[in-house]
């Protein structure tokens, strides 16, 4: 059996102000963010996945100053193209931005990834980051990734399946997964899904 902790990041700058912070701004968490990690228990973990941006870098270190850390390219954020690091308001108005909310987030974004391709990416990152956690026996790994990536992984795996916008999730938050390997093997899924307290 492997249990994966799925933690987001904790809070940036751009994330207190609703900004769309994806793969192309690497933002580094703000004091708040650093204060309320600091506040909160995690469970413990042998071994880290981690996206390479900056913010999830240093939740790791933060969270888990001594462990290992591998870093996964796979498990970045989407890339909001000409959205990125805007919000809502800086974007009211931008004909692009009203046809991707008529969409309801199924067009790709301008310039950027199609929800399709970025929860590919990110159910491909995921299941590598679980085969070599099977190669070399862990049984409890975390892994410090974005709200849009764990989203992407339980929307993709998860049993029963579910809607990809019912697996949000705050900064810092987590979730603890349990994975069997003959399912995973088997039928790629994972066994139990709980959110962390």
């Amino acid at each position: 059996m492997l249990e994966v902790i799925l933690i987001r990041h904790g809070k940036t700058y751009g994330n207190t102000q609703g900004r769309y912070i994806g793969g192309r701004t690497d933002e580094a968490l703000c004091e708040e963010g650093i204060h309320l990690l600091e506040q909160k228990q995690y469970p413990e973990v042998s071994y880290l996945y981690v996206s390479p941006m900056k913010r999830c870098l240093e939740t790791a270190k933060l969270l888990y100053p001594n462990l290992p850390i591998q870093i996964n390219e796979k498990l970045k954020e989407c890339d909001f193209g000409i959205f990125e690091n805007k919000n809502y308001r800086e974007l009211s108005g931008n004909p692009e931005y009203q046809a991707w909310i008529d969409s309801q987030g199924t067009l790709p974004f301008p310039q950027g990834e199609s929800a399709e391709g970025f929860q590919k990416r990110c159910a491909m990152g995921f299941a590598a980051c679980v085969e070599d956690a099977f190669l070399h026996h862990r049984t409890r790994i975390g892994m410090v990734i974005h709200g849009g990536t764990i989203m992407s992984i339980l929307s993709e795996y998860a049993m029963p399946r579910g809607n990809y916008f019912q697996w949000q999730i705050r900064n810092g938050e987590y979730y603890q997964l349990t994975l069997e390997p003959s399912v995973w093997e088997k039928e790629r899924r994972i066994s139990s899904v709980k959110k962390g307290l």
